[in-house]
């Protein structure tokens, strides 16, 4: 699959490389923006802060993220990508697992009204 980007209201994402079982985005977080609260029941996911800090929530826990460091979040897990910051930040993500659509997210809170 060829690389392409998406837009969307808290920032926008491109797909890098999108292979059987792995997939590599490049996502970004507008200034005060967060992602809706979600899941995913087909897939792994690993975040790299590359531009940031980021503030990560998984599960019940939330933590402000430095560059240069990463977070797990196993599938049904919630979580969520926020950026509290006055610049746009940077996240690599490797999503993992036999099924990879967009169509695996599941809302839980969303600014968007996308629940």
């Amino acid at each position: 699959m060829a690389n392409y980007s998406e837009t969307r209201p808290w920032g926008g994402f491109e797909n890098i490389l999108d292979e059987n079982n792995y997939k590599v985005k490049k996502i970004w977080v507008n200034p005060h923006s967060k992602l809706s609260l979600q899941s995913h029941n087909k897939r792994d996911e690993h975040w790299i802060v590359v531009k940031g800090p980021a503030t990560i929530c998984i599960d019940d826990s939330t933590e402000n993220v430095e560059e240069n460091s990463s977070r797990f979040i196993p599938k049904t897990i919630k979580h969520r990508l926020e950026n509290k910051n006055n610049f746009e930040i940077v996240v690599i993500e490797v999503q993992y697992g036999k099924y990879l659509g967009e169509d695996d997210i599941i809302r839980y809170e969303d600014d968007y009204k996308r629940t």
